[in-house]
């Protein structure tokens, strides 16, 4: 059996259910190893800190969080980690219907990908594309 093409995610969105439906999914995709969740994007942001921690291939993040968006959170992400943090694939997950916001995500060199919710195995599988074929 090959090993999948995605080896870890996190996935950063402050609604529970959405993230059980993301693992369920991503599990199910069979193109995901490892999936950590993480509710606030400060813990994200915390974990990405750590010296010893795994290489992250891939981050979802939503758009619409308390405290920190996602929005807020790549440019912190970007700002703080650099050139490591853009080595993973970054997909904006979101319900947002604002053309502003996916506007603000396409134009962003940050952001890979611009996603509405629910997340499909046919969106896991361009992901893994992102992944495997870094442009």
């Amino acid at each position: 059996m090959t090993s999948p093409p995605i080896k870890t995610v996190i996935t950063i969105d402050d609604e529970k259910i959405d993230q059980l439906l993301y693992k369920r999914i991503m599990e199910r995709s069979g193109l995901i190893e490892t999936v950590i969740p993480f509710r606030m994007a400060q813990d994200a942001l915390d974990f990405l800190a750590l010296e010893d921690r795994v290489t992250v291939d891939a981050v979802f993040v939503d758009i619409n969080m308390p405290r920190m968006n996602g929005f807020e959170f790549l440019d912190i992400a970007a700002e703080r980690f650099g050139s490591d943090f853009a080595k993973c694939v970054v997909v904006m997950l979101t319900t947002s219907l604002d053309p502003e916001d996916q506007a603000r995500a396409e134009a962003s060199e940050t952001i890979n990908k611009f996603l509405r919710k629910p997340l499909s195995i046919e969106d896991l599988q361009e992901v893994a594309q992102l992944v495997l074929n870094p442009t």
